[in-house]
Order: C-alpha cells, then structure tokens, then sequence
C-alpha cells in the first residue's frame, strides 16, 4: 500500500484495485466487534465492478471473440457498463448497454460520457420477457456484426478477477485476521470469488451474502426452492434468478435488507463516516453492523463491501423528495419491514448488476 502510486502507470486500468480498508466508527454504534470497509468507489471507476472490466475484455481478445473494430454488449444496471466503457476506450472498442428504467439518471449519463450507446428498457418485465435487459442484449449482440457479449452474469472471469485481487487484498490487509465476509450479489463474482479465495486460506471465514428484501437469492438460499419476486429500490444487488457466476457453496448465511435500512445506513456512512456511497453499501453494512453487535467479540474483524460512489445516486438516495415518493422516511425510527411502498415506480428484482 505504501508503494502505491510512486511510479507512473501506464492506462487507467491499472489503478484498479487496492482499494482502502477503512474501520468504521460511528455507525456502529458503540458495537465491540470492529467492522471495516472496502472502499470499492475508490477504483477509477467508481466501483466494484472496475475489477471485472478489464478481465472480461481481455479475456474475449484472448479467445478471438472480440477484435479490433468490435463492440462490447451487456446487460447493466450502470456500474459493469461504466466499467466495460473505461476498459473499452482504451482499445476504441464500440458499447451498447441495456439499462432498466428504474437506474438513475446519473448512470445513464455517466455511461454517454463514456461514449457508450445506452437503450433503456422496462424494468417492470418477468426476466423470460423479450424486453427484459439481459434478452435485449442477447438480441443485440446477435444482431450487431463482430459484437460480443459480455455476460457478467455467467461470465467465469467475473469471479476469477475477485478470487485474483479482492481475496488476496482483503487478506493481506487484515493480516489473515478477518473473521466475517460481507457482500452482495448481483451476478455473484465478488461474493463467490472472493469468498473462495478466503475460504481457501482459512476455512473457519464466514461468508455472508446480503440481499434486498423482494430478491429470490437469499429465499432460494435458505430454501432450495425459487419463490417469486417483489419490487425494490436498492441498484445493483439481488436478482430474481439465480446468476450462473454465484456460488452458494462457499457461501455461510443469507440476510435480508430492507430499502430504508439501507438507505438510512448509506446517508450515516456519508454523514458521519465521510464515506460518499450508493444504496447497496448501506445495505451491506447494516447486516455487517447487525452481525457484529450479535457477535460481540473484539477479536473477530468483519469486512463489508462499499461498492460504489453515492454521487450516481443524488437524484435517489440523496434526494428528500424522492424518498417520500417512494415511501421511505428515515426519520422516524426503524421502518415497518416492508421497505417499499406499493407505489409506482419501485424497482423490479430483474434490475441489477
């Protein structure tokens, strides 16, 4: 870590990873057990899915799927497009991304200064649906001559890139001390290779997936059986399928997450840690939070993942008005469960990654 940055670089892409680990303090809650963050929306993208990018481009070159001229599809929800772009700039590749309605309007612009090709689609669609984002970029990617798929959600260099940099980096930066492991999934690749990677080193590391209340992993989890399911707010965690990139094997326990819990602990880690995070950060940390006070152990070291920056969700999380258009107050002590309203304009579980 000392090292970093004391020579030049040659491309963007390498200043991927690496990302800080920082303790918590306030949001806590005067709990014993310390909790940290990765601090993820420190990649120059902006996001956890920065380490994904590169790996997935690189690996298509690679196989003779993408060539000089090509153009890379998929399926977004904002951060693995903007990740795509930053890597597909670089070499003057074409993007196209299918985004669902329901992501910001800071995403979608994000991806436009990229020079990214965005095509907006409902996000209220069964995923078997032929408008639905990742079959709309299926149909694009058929269509569009020397176009490839990114396919982040069966894609097997999404985990490999966390098993590669995450897992390693997390070791090494707690000295082989963490205990507990959380994260989302939205196609699964931080949560599984991550998770492999820390299992492989120490077998006892518990491996905590963390899901919005209305996705079908967590369900499926503790289940075995697919249930049906509900809207949500939160961006880029959950799903309502099960991603061929997560694996549950190495995974511990499930927890659920309402959207004002979430929402509520992403504004206190802005206001009260100086940590600037999107909704899933909040989300992951609340469970992380929850866990370590059960926990009540100053030895144990618990990790979460702060998956991206808050600024791409100031029209959303960030903003009063649109908060009580969906139902949520923050300040009126802990929400009913429910974490949405039955309003218009929540999210659907197919909106993700």
């Amino acid at each position: 870590m000392s090292e970093r940055h004391r020579r030049p670089y040659n491309d963007v892409t390498e200043l991927v990873g690496w990302t800080p680990l920082v303790r918590l303090n306030r949001v806590v809650d005067d709990v014993r057990t310390p909790v940290y963050g990765k601090c993820e929306f420190m990649n120059p993208g902006g996001s956890v899915k920065d380490r994904i990018g590169r790996a997935i481009i690189e690996e298509a070159e690679e196989e003779g799927r993408l060539r000089p001229g090509g153009t890379v599809v998929e399926a977004t929800s904002g951060n693995t497009g903007l990740a795509l772009a930053m890597a597909a700039s670089l070499k003057g590749y074409r993007c196209v991304f299918t985004l669902p309605d329901k992501m910001s309007v800071e995403k979608r612009k994000l991806l436009r200064a990229f020079g990214a090709e965005v095509v907006v689609t409902p996000s209220d669609v069964p995923p078997d649906h032929p408008d639905h984002y990742t079959n709309q970029a299926e149909r694009l990617a058929s269509e569009i001559p020397g176009a490839v798929l990114a396919n982040q959600f069966y894609n097997g260099a999404n985990p490999r890139a966390h098993y590669g940099t995450t897992g390693p980096e997390l070791w090494q930066q707690t000295e082989g001390r963490i205990t507990h492991f959380f994260a989302g999934a939205g196609t699964g690749g931080t949560l599984s290779g991550t998770g492999r990677y820390l299992k492989e080193r120490n077998g006892k590391i518990q491996v905590v997936g963390v899901d919005p209340v209305g996705s079908v992993i967590a369900p499926f989890f503790r289940s075995g059986t697919m249930p049906e399911g509900s809207t949500y707010l939160v961006e880029g965690l959950g799903s309502d399928k099960i991603p061929g990139t997560l694996d549950l094997g190495v995974v511990d326990d499930y927890v659920t997450v309402t959207d004002a819990q979430a929402f509520r602990m992403t504004r206190r880690l802005t206001r009260e840690e100086g940590l600037f995070v999107g909704g899933s950060a909040g989300l992951i940390v609340h469970a992380a939070v929850e866990r370590a006070r059960e926990l009540d152990d100053p030895d144990a070291l618990v990790v979460a993942i702060l998956c991206d920056w808050g600024e791409r969700y100031l029209s959303k999380v960030f903003d009063e008005d649109w908060l009580a258009e969906k139902g949520i107050h923050l300040d009126d002590g802990e929400d009913d469960g429910s974490g949405v309203d039955d309003g218009a304009g929540a999210q659907s579980a197919g909106a993700r990654a």
